[in-house]
């Protein structure tokens, strides 16, 4: 039976995040890619990696960035969200080692006009790499699928080049997420979109593999969002024919490439488990934690109801006050609960619960 992986807390990033990779592929593990948009979230995340002893990825969105830094700045020029990324970057790096957690700091999807928001956060990081020795982020992500292919991944190539040197890993995209995420809106895209192909994912092993470290999010029928059952056709063995057409043409190991499954709220654990068995060792996961997040403070706030109406008089009596009750750190909390008890089952889901020693 193969030793659980000991990792120490704080930000993976390097040789360890590698060596995190290929562990989970061979143990058939993965990890949920939690994104968060404050504090709060970032600190439920931490909670259920501690329960779960294992690490996790904790990620960004560039509109999640922008709601940590505050929607009351202005955001013209990305900048709210390289500050609210930067600021959830030092959160992060400052209080996993508290919480003994390994993390994977990450970014999540950036479409080409979002690029000037990455190469900020680069900024960020090469200063913070020059007087550290390490970078902000364990990596990041572009999402180029709208893109012709080449340019995807020309791109794509340019940019790990640049965190090649901070030994950051870059996250790409073959072919499209179905349904809306973070304002964007996959919902009518043809369906042929939604399957990548292994000519596609070996073109981009060919491309990135002499650059630097890499993940991919090929597509396989995903879509973001949770909807009936039956509307989403998951195809996992597309993964497992790409894996097989790099290992045949360029002659590699078991398993060359560490895939990325986007969409996975809503997803049953067979899905889960056939697509960690070909090789994915990352899934977001959004939509259930959001639901689980604010599903406890509706229901605190329906209970307590009568105790919400004003600072002062509920059904105790007129002057009897409300502040414990109305107190945000109350009900913030029942939310931060929620979201992290959904991920300890996340970690279940994904076969990564006893996989590591923290």
């Amino acid at each position: 039976m193969t030793q659980p992986l000991k990792l120490k807390p704080g930000v993976l990033t390097g040789s360890a995040l590698q060596d995190l990779f290929a562990y989970m592929k061979s143990v058939q593990c993965a990890l949920p890619a939690v994104n968060v948009i404050g504090s709060h979230s970032v600190n439920a995340a931490l909670a259920a990696a501690k329960q779960s002893q294992c690490p996790v990825i904790v990620q960004l969105s560039h509109g999640g960035a922008q709601f940590y830094a505050g929607k009351f700045l202005d955001n013209g020029d990305h900048t709210a969200s390289i500050l609210g990324g930067v600021s959830a970057a030092h959160h992060v790096n400052t209080v996993a080692k508290a919480y003994g957690v390994p993390v994977i700091l990450h970014t999540d999807h950036a479409a080409k006009k979002l690029i000037p928001w990455v190469e900020g956060l680069l900024t960020h990081g090469e200063a913070h790499f020059k007087a550290t020795g390490a970078p902000l982020y364990s990596s990041h992500m572009l999402d180029l699928s709208e893109e012709p292919l080449a340019e995807n991944l020309a791109i794509s190539a340019k940019t790990l080049e640049r965190m090649a040197k901070m030994g950051m890993t870059l996250e790409v995209e073959l072919g499209v997420t179905g349904g809306e995420e973070d304002g964007v809106d996959n919902s009518s895209v043809d369906n042929s979109k939604l399957y990548t192909q292994p000519s596609e994912v070996l073109a981009a092993y060919d491309a990135l593999k002499p650059v630097g470290h890499f993940t991919i999010a090929a597509s396989f029928g995903n879509t973001h969002g949770v909807y009936k059952p039956g509307n989403v056709k998951l195809t996992p063995v597309i993964l497992k024919n790409s894996q097989d057409e790099i290992q045949k043409q360029r002659k590699t190991g078991n398993k060359p490439v560490d895939f990325v499954f986007h969409g996975g709220s809503g997803s049953s654990r067979d899905e889960i488990r056939e697509a960690i068995s070909y090789g994915v060792i990352k899934m977001n996961i959004d939509t259930d934690t959001q639901w689980a997040f604010t599903h406890p403070i509706k229901k605190y706030m329906d209970e307590k109801s009568a105790y919400l109406q004003s600072q002062i008089g509920n059904p105790e009596g007129d002057d009897k006050p409300n502040k414990k009750y109305i107190d945000p750190r109350v009900w913030v909390h029942q939310g931060e609960k929620g979201m992290a008890t959904r991920l300890v089952e996340a970690f279940e889901d994904l076969n990564a619960t006893g996989k590591f020693s923290l």
